[in-house]
């Protein structure tokens, strides 16, 4: 299974993607580590990255999530994925169970700024939000914390909810595939458009 977190800076992925992965037992990819220096030194100074400066670091997630579908193995990925056509070149031939972790721009201000190392300020957080499209195929998670309940609390439910509703989508995906009698077996097979889990936001 291919899981994506999704979301503007500071909406949470790293955080819930690494505890995603070891529920799992598989890998993480942090989409960050993959950014070009240009990349990097772009956002640093509070400079938008445009498409074009995307589509290579875009290429090279892809490459990594193809190498984990081929071999069979699990993976979760943290990345951005603000539009539409980004997780098209993602998901390309590739079945994605996509997460969006939601927030509302006040809250994910609030968190940039307690991050003060991170190359994404909180100063460019207008930008990501301008340009997300929000997906109408993912899990929505709705990652305001209750007021009585700790990060990591809330972060730990997250987790717990993601994987249920994955393995459904896995259980269902695997269901249809035993009932397939013509055509390519091994074409990989997306989750239905529009399953929408909305019980989390």
């Amino acid at each position: 299974m291919i899981i994506v977190l999704m979301g503007v800076a500071g909406s949470g992925k790293t955080t819930v993607g690494t505890m995603l992965a070891e529920a799992m037992k598989c890998q993480f990819l942090e989409g960050d580590s993959l950014h070009s220096k240009e990349n990097v030194d772009k956002m640093s100074d509070g400079i938008p990255l445009t498409d074009a400066d995307r589509a290579p670091w875009l290429a090279a997630i892809r490459m990594r999530i193809l190498e984990r579908f081929e071999r069979g193995l699990d993976l979760v990925v943290a990345c951005s994925a603000l539009k539409q056509q980004y997780r098209k070149v993602l998901g390309k031939d590739v079945p994605i169970t996509w997460v969006y972790l939601k927030g509302s721009p006040a809250l994910i201000r609030a968190r940039l700024r307690h991050r003060p190392n991170h190359f994404m300020k909180a100063d460019m957080l207008a930008s990501q939000f301008d340009v997300l499209e929000e997906p109408a195929d993912a899990l929505v998670v709705d990652v305001s914390a209750p007021p009585d309940a700790s990060w990591n609390t809330s972060c730990r439910w997250w987790t717990r909810h993601i994987m249920q509703v994955s393995q459904r989508y896995r259980s269902k995906e695997e269901d249809e595939g035993d009932c397939r009698c013509s055509g390519n077996p091994d074409r990989p097979r997306s989750r239905p458009a529009g399953a929408v889990d909305r019980s989390a936001r």
